[in-house]
């Protein structure tokens, strides 16, 4: 027995789907119109083979559709192509959700559904970490009032002219720029221009400086070395700047190697949990060692 297949026809102003001769091929499905092909889809399983003919022959008949829609976002850092192929995802959803009982143009049905698939596509599948929807959405707005607002003033839109015409606060349109900046982040192994042997962004990142830690440690130690006697400081000079002994302090301040070592437990010992941040550090003036 030969295959069974389905041709669209017209009975007044319905839709009937009729049995038609099996092997009908492409070019066989490209006479007949918009709506013999929606009555078609609409009305054979997924599966069919003339129902995904149908489909392909609606996609290619509405590529000027989609470019429209992707038209809008060619400033965008997303390419061309790649949206095409997001519009056509939109493009199909519309032909496989279309009544075309309803009477509607597929045009007029598919339009909305090609720019909110695109729309989506930014929303959640582009951005590189989390952003809230309401600062995604007014960074697509941003974007394509930028373009406008150039092609009406004649120069680069400023940030009253944006927050103005899209009626929002300035620290608004500020969150969603920095959010933009989100959208398509620089790799740190991307090089720096396109010659050879270009460095790349990472190498302009700084590194941990030991010497920002001794800073910070010193400055540390200021807070608190008025604090000290007089007597004390000058042996912490002796002993960690001078490069002395504890021997060769106590010759230079007249005083035992002993005597050095016991001012300098008590000098240390004051300023160890001061410089630490330590809340049971005893506050004041610190007691004078003999």
């Amino acid at each position: 027995m030969s295959a069974i297949s389905s041709e669209a026809v017209f009975a007044g102003d319905s839709v009937l789907v009729l049995p038609a001769p099996a092997g009908r091929t492409l070019q066989d499905l490209a006479r007949l119109d918009d709506r013999e092909l929606l009555a078609m889809v609409s009305s054979l399983p997924r599966a069919s083979e003339r129902r995904e003919a149908a489909c392909e022959l609606l996609v290619d008949r509405y590529r000027g559709l989609v470019r429209s829609c992707v038209q809008r976002y060619r400033r965008s850092p997303e390419s061309a192509d790649d949206l095409m192929q997001v519009g056509y995802v939109g493009l199909v959803k519309a032909i496989n959700n279309f009544d075309p009982v309803l009477g509607h143009s597929l045009a007029v049905y598919a339009q909305p559904c090609i720019a909110g698939e695109i729309k989506r596509h930014f929303r959640d599948r582009r951005w590189q970490i989390h952003v809230t929807r309401s600062v995604k959405e007014l960074a697509m707005e941003v974007r394509t009032a930028t373009w406008q607002l150039t092609q009406e003033l004649g120069r680069t839109p400023a940030e009253p002219d944006l927050a103005r015409h899209l009626g929002v606060s300035g620290d608004d349109l500020r969150d969603a720029r920095l959010a933009e900046m989100a959208f398509l982040p620089s790799s740190l192994d991307a090089p720096l221009s396109g010659q050879a042997g270009a460095g790349s962004l990472a190498d302009l990142l700084g590194q941990e400086d030991p010497r920002m830690e001794h800073m910070l440690s010193m400055q540390a130690v200021a807070t608190h070395w008025g604090e000290l006697p007089e007597r004390e400081q000058r042996i912490l000079l002796l002993r960690f700047y001078g490069g002395m002994t504890q021997a060769q302090v106590g010759q230079q301040l007249g005083l035992s190697q002993m005597h050095v070592s016991r001012l300098l437990a008590h000098a240390l010992g004051y300023l160890r949990p001061r410089l630490l941040g330590l809340q049971d550090c005893a506050s004041g003036q610190p007691d004078r060692a003999s």
